[in-house]
């Protein structure tokens, strides 16, 4: 267990230290809160619903793209809870598998807090900071107001104004934002602390997942200097594979005889595979922030790539090891999944099924061939294979 690593290193002082962090932070935050209801309210002293439009469905709302964005971040946050919390939970052993499982809750819901108190508008609002022209980081402050939240949605930098509001696409985003350091949890799984964990998650999604955010789809610098990222290759998959192999490396492995994944609950992985997979429809079909030729496009695309991957990769077992296996399989979809996320509205069909050949493959040699058989790399314990399924599929 992490705590246990802790104890045998650092003084009690210490441990004090970060429970003292833990609880500044909360405070922190709740006082923020408070003064953020405080000041909406002074300047709204009307009842809460006077700001809202006369109209509920103004001019330049376009109701089918905003029904189509709203069920495709419902089906975001399916992927989340219940979707990774059974992937992981029935991934990891019996005794694990409730601490596993409220790391995804905890992290779903304290990013929603972040999101709508500050977070959004630091990731998709006008710029704070620039550096010559380019943006680095967004203003951050509270999406709570009925001025806000009546408006039409509103990206300035990017100068995107999609004909949805702007609620639906603080809600569209926030999903994503969740996803992300859930996604970690599958590396530190069976030894990392609750504790470590709800003061990792605001901390992390604040300080790595907010500017990177920004800097892609808020039309930071990365995106003035021409990048593209469709729906999150770069900013979630890439973003959370890195910081997986980098927090499992920071914790340390697991006690020799727990290093080999065992699942506790094959039902419970295929369930959470499921959602997981069919979410992506919103994932990927939601991106184009409406309803669009091209988010038909990235339906089919993602179904295409995840079949094709999932395939390679029963293929790849079967000719190496002579086993194919329902973990493998789920694997193979991830990644395929993975993989055409950040082109999933820019290739045709065959296009798709080229990405999921080739995620999947990449994905199945990083993990098997690489991350727990090279030497350097054998001490570097992520537990379900994040860093190869999220960071090793984007490498294709």
């Amino acid at each position: 267990m992490f705590l246990n690593t802790i104890y045998a290193g650092f003084s009690n002082k210490f441990l004090n230290r970060i429970r003292r962090i833990i609880y500044i932070t909360y405070v922190t935050l709740a006082l923020y809160a408070s003064t953020s209801i405080i000041l909406i309210a002074k300047a709204q002293p009307q009842p809460w619903l006077s700001g809202y439009p006369s109209s509920s469905v103004p001019s330049w709302l376009d109701t089918g793209s905003n029904a189509w964005m709203l069920t495709a971040a419902t089906l975001v946050g399916l992927m989340s809870i219940p979707g990774l919390m059974l992937f992981y939970g029935g991934l990891t052993r019996r005794k694990y598998a409730i601490n596993t499982m409220m790391m995804v809750l905890y992290a779903f819901s304290v990013v929603l807090i972040l999101w709508m108190l500050f977070e959004y508008e630091m990731s998709f609002g006008p710029p704070l900071l620039a550096v010559k022209g380019f943006g680095i980081l967004g203003k951050p402050a509270p999406v709570l107001s009925s001025s806000m939240l009546d408006s039409q949605a509103d990206v300035p930098l990017a100068q995107q104004q999609p004909n949805i509001a702007l609620p639906t696409l603080v809600y569209f985003q926030f999903v994503f934002a969740a996803i992300t350091p859930a996604l970690i949890v599958g590396a530190l799984i069976e030894r990392m602390n609750f504790k470590a964990w709800m003061l990792f998650v605001p901390l992390w999604s604040t300080l790595v997942y907010g500017p990177i955010a920004y800097w892609l789809w808020g039309g930071g610098w990365l995106a003035q200097l021409g990048a593209a990222d469709f729906s999150g290759g770069y900013v979630i998959h890439l973003d959370a594979g890195v910081a997986a192999v980098i927090a499992a490396m920071m914790i340390g492995p697991r006690l020799d005889n727990e290093r080999k994944l065992s699942p506790h609950n094959l039902t419970q992985v295929a369930t959470g595979l499921g959602l997981l997979w069919l979410g992506w429809n919103g994932f990927n079909g939601g991106d184009p922030y409406g309803v669009t030729i091209d988010a038909s496009i990235a339906v089919v695309n993602t179904n295409l790539a995840a079949a094709m991957a999932l395939l390679t990769w029963l293929i790849l077992d079967a000719a190496v090891y002579d086993r194919p296996s329902l973990t493998g399989a789920a694997s193979g979809a991830v990644a395929g999944l993975v993989g055409i996320t950040p082109a999933a509205g820019y290739v045709n069909g065959l296009g798709a099924l080229i990405i999921g050949l080739a995620s999947g493959a990449a994905a199945w040699v990083s993990l098997n061939l690489v991350q727990y058989r090279l030497k350097p790399l054998r001490n570097i314990d992520d537990a379900t294979g994040v860093f190869s399924t999220h960071a090793g599929s984007q490498a294709s």
